[in-house]
């Protein structure tokens, strides 16, 4: 009797319709909205113009630049190739100081996980560190659900909470908005804020602190996400410019971090590398303002209840895939979004998802899925890009992003089954296998013009569906009134390619005439020592048989002549 296993499974991604890991419309139909926003568009162009003139800055302070990029990518790969004993490593060392880890398989088990381990500790209310994960999961709208209030403590998190917004940036959630807005959301959504607040940096900041002051005392609870976690120590660690986290890390009971499963690093010493790669990389400075790390519990030294969970949410999934799996090397920088033209002129709404830019048109597919619903909006992702490679070469992991968005590409159009373009493809296919197919649609194009079609600029400017799309950005060449191939066939074709040839032949008989001198015509600039004969040669350059005794020098002389003048 034998025993049928079933056939390995491709690993679930995330949830359709959980999360934030999908808009409700394609990235062209967003992005047409989105583009017809000047302020948001003068707000973005500023802003990473500032971040990408200090990055290169920092980058170029450091003589091994690219061998820090090298190791982090090197780094990054063994992690990915030994990810599920790093993981178990980083259980065991998390326990053995104290800590609790907790298993995610999706978004939605995560929430449920940290939505019970607030329940438990009595407190209605939560202060959260800015984290990617929590917000890929929704967990601030499910502890809402649950009666749970989420106070986000990072500044540009906390105006776009209070502006009931989307992040639009990785690092930057509130890039998209100016001093003055953040001023008018101020006033709007903070209880007792001063009526006279102006629209300068230092008091908006001061307003956010004295709001957020009584939350750090009070509250008893904290969420953070994790940049790092070290498998050898069972070490995480937060970077931050604010000291926000810092409040959130030391000063709550109970702490809950939620950490993504490919943020693990094999050695603590791994840390030396990303510290230096990712603060020039992200916010363009040498060093992060404030780095906390902190392992398990310490008694009587901050939170005295700790629970790591591990979320997978597709990335098991991302990480079967040969190719994809690189996009979860990525460090959460920003950089690659920092130097794309088409989302700095987009914006990160477009992209639906928490992870905007072009990292975000790469791993967003690859953790929920391009085709869980007919239209899915994940696929118009991949062609979210110029691909003109500048987030390769600014990404401090060396993630070929380009190359990624070609094979999601290839992806989507296997997967699409018949379409459109298929049946195009097909059809030019057919009629370039076959010659007299060929013929007859080139006189077939040529045709076109004497109906009128290109006009007097010899231009289509119009294309008919399901062509329109390419139109509606650039004109078409018009056919032209004869091919190449039927001129080439008539008594002009003829007659030009045989002047052609004609004057070819000419051209190479001048050039042989002024080239070839003969031996009668040399001048004497023309002889070099090669042409020689034995009469004018150097005695050096003669034969034995043609040198006398006198010729030799005593540069000739062997060590056997030595000994016979001797």
């Amino acid at each position: 009797m034998s025993t049928f296993l079933g056939m390995p499974a491709t690993p679930p991604r995330s949830p359709y319709g959980t999360g934030n890991l999908r808009g409700g419309r394609t990235f062209p139909q967003a992005a047409h909205d989105e583009l017809r926003n000047e302020q948001l568009r003068r707000n973005l162009g500023r802003a990473t113009h500032t971040i990408r003139a200090k990055r290169i800055a920092v980058t170029g302070e450091l003589p091994d630049w690219e061998e820090l990029r090298d190791a982090g990518a090197a780094i990054k790969t063994d992690t990915m190739n030994r990810l599920p004993e790093l993981l178990e490593r980083l259980e065991r060392k998390v326990t053995e100081r104290g800590g609790t880890v907790h298993w995610a398989r999706d978004g939605v088990e995560a929430n449920e996980i940290v939505t019970r381990l607030v329940r438990a500790t009595g407190s209605s209310d939560v202060i959260k560190v800015k984290s990617m994960a929590t917000q890929e999961t929704g967990l601030n709208e499910h502890l809402e659900s649950a009666g749970i209030t989420p106070y986000e403590t990072d500044l540009a998190e906390l105006i776009v909470q209070l502006a009931h917004d989307r992040p639009s940036h990785i690092l930057v959630p509130a890039i998209h908005r100016n001093r003055d807005e953040i001023r008018q959301i101020f006033l709007d959504h903070i209880p007792g804020v001063d009526p006279g607040l102006d629209n300068v940096p230092a008091h908006l900041a001061a307003a956010a602190r004295a709001y957020l002051r009584e939350k750090f005392m009070t509250t008893r609870v904290a969420v953070s996400g994790a940049n790092f976690g070290i498998a050898e120590t069972g070490t995480l660690s937060v970077v931050e410019s604010e000291g926000n986290g810092r409040m959130c890390l030391t000063l709550p009971d109970t702490l809950i971090t939620v950490m993504g499963i490919e943020k693990v690093l094999p050695r603590y010493q791994d840390l030396e590398v990303f510290l230096q790669l990712l603060p020039r990389s992200s916010t363009g400075e040498r060093m992060n303002p404030y780095t906390s790390m902190w392992t398990g519990v310490t008694p009587g030294d901050g939170p005295q209840d700790f629970h790591l969970v591990l979320l997978d949410n597709g990335r098991t999934a991302a990480l079967a895939d040969r190719i994809g799996r690189e996009a979860l090397n990525c460090i959460r920088c920003s950089a690659c979004l920092n130097v794309c033209p088409v989302y700095e002129r987009a914006g990160g709404h477009a992209y639906g998802s928490t992870y905007p830019g072009p990292i975000g048109a790469v791993l967003t597919p690859q953790l929920a899925g391009m085709h869980a619903a007919k239209d899915d909006p994940n696929s118009s992702l991949p062609y979210a890009s110029s691909l003109c490679g500048a987030c390769f070469d600014a990404c401090p992991v060396k993630i070929d992003i380009p190359s990624l968005l070609v094979e999601l590409r290839h992806q989507n159009t296997e997967e699409a089954g018949t379409t459109a373009e298929k049946l195009a493809m097909k059809a030019a296919a057919t009629v370039m296998r076959n010659p007299k197919l060929y013929t007859a649609a080139q006189k077939a194009a040529s045709l076109s013009r004497a109906v009128g079609v290109g006009g007097r600029d010899r231009t289509i400017s119009r294309l008919p569906a399901p062509l329109d799309g390419w139109s509606d950005s650039r004109d078409t060449a018009a056919p032209p009134t004869r091919s190449f191939r039927s001129w080439l066939a008539s008594a002009e074709g003829a007659a030009t390619m045989r002047a052609a040839a004609e004057e070819g032949a000419r051209r190479t008989a001048d050039d042989r005439t002024g080239g070839e001198r003969t031996a009668d015509n040399r001048t004497a600039d023309d002889w070099t020592s090669g042409d020689r004969t034995a009469d004018n040669r150097t005695a050096g350059e003669r034969t034995d048989a043609e040198r006398t005794d006198g010729d030799r020098t005593a540069d000739d002389l062997t060590e056997g002549d030595h000994q016979e003048e001797q």
